[in-house]
């Protein structure tokens, strides 16, 4: 029982303490704020507007520079696929040509084993006559691509001088 007592004893003396911290909490004055000088306010909303500033020309320097990415980034697109479609191009004309002169080289040795023989059958000229003309059409043609690569690099160029004129 006695331990009790003691309890009852102590919480009575902690709500006594919290009792007349509450009354003296309430018994202070409120503390004042004090409030900075208007001139001081008025300079740091000049600085704040300023840095503002800044920021709303760094922000459109940035979207700037990032649309000019952009438009670099799709003109080398579109050139790229360009320049790859022109390679697959040469590539085709490439096959073309060397097939072209390798039926020209057998008519060629056709003709050669002919005149050795001292027969020449008029098929053997029709066939090397025939490769022949199969190889300047495919040289006509690779160079008729290799005159689109050229002009494809002009255009752009021929573009920008007329712009500046």
């Amino acid at each position: 029982m006695s331990d009790i007592k003691d309890l009852e004893q102590r919480i009575s003396r902690a709500l006594d303490r919290i009792s007349r911290s509450v009354d003296a909490v309430r018994a202070a004055p409120p503390p004042q704020v004090s409030s900075p000088p208007s001139q001081e306010v008025e300079d740091l909303r000049a600085q704040l507007d300023a840095e503002r500033a800044k920021t709303a020309q760094l922000t459109e320097r940035v979207n700037a520079v990032r649309q000019r990415q952009e438009s670099s980034f799709t003109t080398l697109e579109r050139r790229l696929a360009r320049m790859t479609e022109q390679l697959d191009l040469q590539s085709l004309e490439m096959l073309r040509l060397k097939k072209a002169n390798t039926k020209l080289i057998e008519a060629n040795r056709q003709l050669r084993d002919g005149h050795e023989a001292m027969v020449i059958e008029p098929s053997a000229i029709n066939r090397a006559l025939l490769a022949e003309l199969e190889a300047l059409r495919a040289e006509r043609a690779a160079d008729m691509v290799e005159i689109e690569d050229v002009l494809g690099e002009l255009k752009p160029l021929i573009k920008t001088g007329d712009d500046h004129a």
